[in-house]
């Protein structure tokens, strides 16, 4: 399975914030979306950073309340791993794993065209799983 299978069944809608905006707005446009990861973009197209929840709680645990009037450039990661929608799943998920990362935007040719987290690739790899089971048992049993 590839990543451009993925975002057909959940979309490809990313919600992107500029650079200046502070914690404490990040922390609103989290809350407001019920998602735990944004793209930093100047322009709404380019990834010039990601900021997540986990971003947050660490920044408050080492800068304190001050934290929360920073702009998200402040604590977000600005090295992002990317993928295309050509990526496999499993090489996503490997990526994910080895460099422990909960989300991975989809950029072609410099530009998002969506994002994929830990959770969706679980739920994909489960899917799959799923229709193998159905299979062989359809097969084992003559159900065909």
């Amino acid at each position: 399975m590839r990543i451009s299978e993925v975002l057909r069944v959940k979309g490809a809608h990313v919600v992107t914030v500029p650079p200046d905006t502070t914690v404490r707005r990040l922390l609103a446009v989290l809350a407001e979306h019920q998602i735990g990861a944004v793209v930093i973009s100047a322009d709404g197209a380019s990834v010039d950073g990601i900021a997540s929840e986990r971003d947050i709680v660490r920044a408050l645990a080492v800068r304190g309340a001050a934290v929360m009037s920073a702009p998200v450039t402040a604590i977000g990661t600005a090295d992002v791993h990317t993928v295309t929608p050509d990526t496999a799943l499993e090489d996503v998920a490997r990526m994910m794993t080895e460099r422990r990362v909960r989300h991975a935007p989809v950029v072609v040719d410099g530009a998002l065209r969506g994002i994929v987290s830990i959770g969706d690739v679980v739920k994909s790899r489960i899917d799959e799983l799923e229709t193998e089971r159905a299979a062989l048992t359809d097969y084992i049993t003559g159900s065909r």
